[in-house]
């Protein structure tokens, strides 16, 4: 038992960086558990928690890999604003139906990302210059777009992209038995994955994770999202957005995990030179970065103006800060190749934990502010710190 204790303490001390921040938001979920009564892990609270925090987690998927290949989007807050207020445009003045709306939305994010990549990936002007230049442009077009007003309501099928929910197939009331059963088939499809990839791994030699440590750690993980799915099931089960997070959240651990496009995004970030010298096309995986980027950041406009039921000229305000600081929380580098999608979304909730619970307890935005900006520096501070440790 001795040499397992070892064993998983070495393990610990080299994934700290995997593992830190996973703790963090563990510890920081129970701290506000306790300060706020309980509160914080209502059902309501935590649908609410959800919905808040939607967007910031869509986002941070894509600026993950954006910062992982070695750069920075600067303007996906004024993307946000801005698509959201061309659905308003699109729904209420135009009376055109969702199903075409949301598409075009998507696709002129992705006209945004590529327009942005294009300058940065084949002209070499920096990231920080383009995307400051287009957080600029856009939420001027923002302001241009909706005259300075606020436009809306939304029809209430595109409200449903945001404030829905899982309907139950069941017709229970409470618990909702449809959100216990993807909870259950969750949990089960995690612990599965893991189990292959283990074998798997074994197989080659290369598997170095403690076997009580496997154990304990995805026993973990599946009672925390039955709890959590238990939990919404007793409000009013699973909202969509959700199953959007979950959705990208997997799609995008697969890209960055399993497929050869991944892994030349981390190389690109790595070292660039070297990976152009070893055949990768560094320019296109670069602007397909900024697309992917301008994709998801239109889906969050969506998707936030969809919650509000409106579409005003401040959305989007400040939301690139916190989707950084999420990424960074979360253990990306800030010298690009290194950085996780589980760690950027543990980053993302992370913040959102922290501004839902100091605003239960009634501490003022203005230390709210400065609370974050400590907690991103002492982000950073830890990857500097690992960085210097280990070379």
């Amino acid at each position: 038992m001795e040499g397992a204790a070892t064993s998983i303490g070495g393990y610990l001390k080299n994934h700290l960086r995997d593992y830190g921040m996973l703790v963090a938001l563990v510890v920081i979920m129970g701290f506000f558990q306790v300060v706020t009564d309980g509160t914080l892990m209502r059902p309501v609270n935590l649908t609410n928690l959800i919905l808040q925090n939607s967007y910031i987690v869509i986002m941070a998927l894509g600026m993950l890999l954006v910062i992982v290949a070695g750069h920075i989007d600067l303007s996906v807050g004024s993307v946000v604003g801005f698509i959201g207020g061309l659905a308003a445009v699109m729904m209420v003045n135009w009376d055109l139906p969702s199903f075409v709306v949301i598409p075009a939305c998507l696709a002129t994010g992705i006209l945004i990302g590529a327009a942005q990549g294009y300058w940065i990936a084949y002209w070499r002007i920096p990231s920080f210059i383009v995307t400051l230049a287009g957080m600029l442009v856009f939420r001027g077009l923002t302001l241009w777009l909706l005259e300075g007003q606020s436009v809306g309501p939304f029809p209430r099928e595109f409200q449903l992209l945001s404030t829905g929910f899982v309907v139950d197939i069941f017709g229970t009331a409470k618990p909702n038995i449809t959100a216990l059963l993807l909870g259950a088939l969750t949990a089960g499809s995690i612990v599965y994955l893991a189990v292959r990839s283990r074998r798997r791994n074994t197989e080659y030699g290369i598997e170095d994770e403690p076997f009580p440590f496997f154990l304990a750690k995805n026993g973990l993980v599946a009672f925390a999202i039955l709890y959590l799915s238990y939990l919404l099931s007793t409000y009013r089960g699973f909202p969509n957005v959700l199953i959007t997070m979950a959705v990208l959240t997997a799609a995008y651990t697969f890209l960055t995990n399993s497929t050869t496009l991944g892994r030349r995004i981390y190389a690109l970030g790595g070292n660039e030179k070297a990976a152009k010298l070893s055949g990768i096309k560094t320019e296109r995986l670069t602007f397909l970065t900024f697309a992917n980027m301008g994709m998801l950041a239109a889906l969050a406009g969506l998707i936030f103006a969809a919650r509000l039921n409106t579409a005003t000229p401040k959305a989007g305000v400040a939301f690139e800060l916190d989707v950084i600081a999420a990424v960074f929380i979360g253990g990306a580098s800030m010298s690009g190749g290194v950085g996780k999608i589980v760690g950027a979304v543990v980053g993302a909730f992370i913040m959102g934990v922290m501004n839902n619970g100091m605003s239960i307890v009634g501490i003022g935005i203005d230390y709210q502010q400065v609370i974050k900006g400590l907690v991103l520096l002492a982000a950073v501070i830890f990857d500097v710190y690992n960085k210097n440790k280990s070379s």
